[in-house]
C-alpha cells in the first residue's frame, strides 16, 4: 500500500517533524508519537533498524484512497469427467480457499512496520506496511537526511525547528500521498531551493507583505522624523491626543488619537501607562499624564 507516517523525534521524545498520510485526530497522533518513541528508544544501537509493530495497526488505518498491491490468485476451472455437481462443489471450495488467501494477504499487509535511523540526537522514523521494502526505506531515509544537509549546510535540530516549512517542502519532494515520487538528491535540493527563492521573492515584492520588517526604519532614515502623527498611531500623551487628529483639522474621521488613530478610553491602567510613555519619550508634557504619572 503506502507509507503511513514520517516522524522526526529527538532523544527526549519531542517531535520535530510529524507527517501522517491519514486523517487522524490530534489526540491519536500524540498517542502514536509516544508509542513509536517507546518502541525505537529502548532498542540498543547494535540491533537492526526495523521492527514489526502490530500494536500500531488499529491506531493508524490506511488512507481511504490507498492502492493495494496484493496479488489475486486465479482458480483454473476443473477439467475431468466428473459429474456436474462434483465439479460445482470443487469450484466453490477453490473459491473459498482463494477468498481466505486474499483475506490473509490483506491482513498481513495491514500490519505495520517501523523503520528508523538514529542520527546524533534525532530519530528519523518511517511507519510503513508489509508491502514496502525495509532496505529501500532505509535508503530513502538516507536520501532525506542528505537532502536536508545540503539545503541547511550541516543540518541540526534547530534547523528543523525554525525552518519547519522548508523541511516539509523537502519531504513533499520525496513523498506525496504516502508514495515515493523522487529519490534523486540533486533534483530534490534544486526543487526545494527554487521554492525557497520564489517564496522570498514574493515576500519582498508584495506591498506590506514584509510583516514587522515593513515598519522597521532603514539605516539611512531619520529617526527624529518618526512621530505618532506620521505613523498614524494615537498614543496617549502624543501630539494631537484628544484633538481628533490634526490640530488644524476639526473634521477628522472618528475622534480620538492623533493622526486619526484609535479613540482610546480614558481612566484605565493600560491607557495611563501608555500616557506616561508618551509623555516621557514623545515630549507630551503633563497633558497626557494619568493618575500613575509623576
Amino acid at each position: 500500500m503506502t507509507i503511513r507516517a514520517v516522524l522526526i523525534v529527538n532523544n527526549h521524545g519531542k517531535p520535530r517533524l510529524t507527517k501522517f498520510y491519514s486523517q487522524l485526530p490530534s489526540a491519536r497522533q500524540q498517542a502514536l508519537i509516544r508509542l513509536i518513541y517507546r518502541l525505537v528508544s529502548k532498542r540498543p544501537d547494535g540491533v537492526c533498524n526495523f521492527l514489526d509493530a502490530p500494536e500500531l495497526t488499529p491506531l493508524l488505518p490506511p488512507p481511504s484512497d490507498a492502492v493495494s498491491f496484493s496479488s489475486t490468485s486465479r482458480t483454473a476451472p476443473s477439467s475431468g469427467s466428473g459429474s456436474g455437481s462434483g465439479s460445482g462443489t470443487n469450484t466453490a471450495n477453490a473459491a473459498r480457499r482463494s477468498t481466505r488467501g486474499e483475506t490473509s494477504d490483506r491482513s498481513n499487509q495491514d500490519e505495520l512496520r517501523v523503520i528508523y535511523r538514529h542520527y546524533a540526537t534525532l530519530y528519523f522514523v518511517f511507519v510503513v506496511d508489509q508491502s514496502e521494502s525495509e532496505l529501500g526505506i532505509l535508503d530513502l531515509i538516507q536520501v532525506f537526511v542528505e537532502s536536508l544537509d545540503r539545503c541547511f549546510e550541516n543540518v541540526c535540530e534547530l534547523d528543523l525547528i525554525f525552518h519547519f516549512d522548508e523541511v516539509h517542502a523537502i519531504l513533499c519532494e520525496l513523498i506525496q500521498g504516502g508514495l515515493v515520487v523522487e529519490t534523486n538528491i540533486n533534483e530534490i535540493v534544486s526543487a526545494a531551493q527554487t521554492t525557497s527563492r520564489a517564496r522570498k521573492t514574493s515576500a519582498a515584492t508584495t506591498p506590506g507583505g514584509g510583516g514587522l520588517a515593513s515598519f522597521v526604519p532603514s539605516a539611512t532614515s531619520n529617526l527624529s522624523s518618526l512621530t505618532p502623527s506620521s505613523l498614524n498611531l494615537g498614543f496617549p500623551g502624543s501630539p494631537g491626543w484628544g484633538n481628533g487628529g490634526s490640530s488644524s483639522s476639526s473634521s477628522g474621521s472618528g475622534g480620538g488619537g492623533g493622526g486619526g488613530g484609535i479613540a482610546w478610553p480614558k481612566g484605565t491602567f493600560m491607557v495611563d501607562a501608555l500616557a506616561n510613555l508618551g509623555s516621557q519619550y514623545l515630549g507630551g508634557g503633563s497633558r497626557g499624564r494619568g493618575r500613575y504619572g509623576r
